[in-house]
């Protein structure tokens, strides 16, 4: 007679769907890594399992190296933390050669952050990435300078964040995120331009402009002087952007800001959210990403919700009893 067989072990508690979906690409869960906040996703594998986790967005990769900003690049903050990395990386060829394949072998689901200071940049770095395997998507960062206009932002102007976006999409295959600046009147309009010219999703949002100031040496705390606010301090202004957002745009968003708890998590879903980024607490917590997953699942739980996206959009607005 043969012995039992041991059961299997799920990742998910029975009766838990965790599952979400951005756009054509489905997610075994709504948490992913924020880029910037996960350096390249290797520097984590020894403490997580990154095939766990919805997916990961690596850190911003340009065509060439860059060296980022002077030190100190890092400033803790009440309720936050302000940074001015710079977008150091080692260039969008010494990733596909170094660190994806290591990526691939740990079946983790990769979103490459795109940047460039000009269309041509941001056009040239998809190119490369097409011609490789390992990677789920692009995530287009507009929050940066247009040295072909001025220097002005993509993401604030809804026209060049058309142009870019749409240079994007006809160089890309993948799915085609775009990180929105949160510097704007009405999100609605970059939301609007970036759908309009190819976007299969957005991320709301990135770091505010910040400053901070030693005192004694009336000196900036950071080399570059001004700063990137992120952490709890800026949740509930980015998760109005979400909900406004979701107001005028019918693909998908992924809400990044201040996600500490699993209810963070579950307040940005009923904010129109499909999912969620999760980048200050990894310097909290290095196992963050993990640790919130466990804490969902049980959160969905205690809460009777077998299927975390039917929460989507779930807002009560007072007087109506719908979102």
């Amino acid at each position: 007679m043969n012995a039992p067989q041991p059961a299997s072990i799920s990742l998910r508690p029975a009766g838990v769907d965790l599952r979400v979906s951005v756009g054509t690409l489905q997610l075994k869960n709504p948490i992913i890594a924020a880029s910037g906040t996960f350096g390249y996703g290797i520097e984590f594998a020894p403490i997580i399992d990154l095939n766990r986790l919805g997916a990961m967005v690596v850190k911003g990769l340009s065509l060439d190296p860059m060296a980022g900003a002077p030190p100190p690049r890092i400033c803790e903050t009440s309720s936050g933390m302000v940074n001015a990395i710079g977008l150091q990386n080692i260039g969008v060829r010494a990733f596909v050669a170094e660190k994806l394949p290591e990526l691939r072998s740990r079946n983790a689901t990769v979103v490459a952050n795109v940047f460039g200071c000009t269309i041509s940049d941001y056009v040239g770095v998809i190119r490369i990435l097409e011609d490789t395997e390992g990677v789920a998507a692009y995530e287009l960062n507009v929050s940066c300078p247009n040295v072909e206009h001025g220097g002005a932002e993509f993401g604030v102007d809804p026209v060049l964040t058309a142009e870019v976006v749409r240079a994007a999409r006809k160089a890309a295959r993948r799915p085609l995120w775009v990180k929105l600046s949160p510097n704007v009147n009405r999100i609605g309009l970059t939301a609007d331009a970036a759908e309009s010219s190819g976007a299969d999703a957005l991320v709301i949002a990135n770091t505010y402009p910040a400053l901070c100031i030693d005192a004694h040496n009336r000196r900036s705390r950071l080399g570059s002087t001004t700063g990137g606010l992120s952490g709890p301090a800026i949740k509930p202004i980015t998760m109005r952007l979400v909900y406004e957002a979701s107001k005028v745009t019918k693909i998908p968003i992924i809400g990044l800001g201040g996600i500490e708890s699993p209810t963070d998590i579950v307040e940005y879903i009923l904010a129109g959210a499909s999912a969620v980024q999760v980048g200050t607490a990894s310097f909290v917590d290095p196992r963050a990403t993990e640790t919130l997953l466990d804490r969902l699942e049980r959160w969905c739980e205690d809460n009777r919700v077998p299927e975390i996206s039917k929460l989507r959009g779930g807002i009560e607005v007072a007087g109506t009893g719908s979102r």
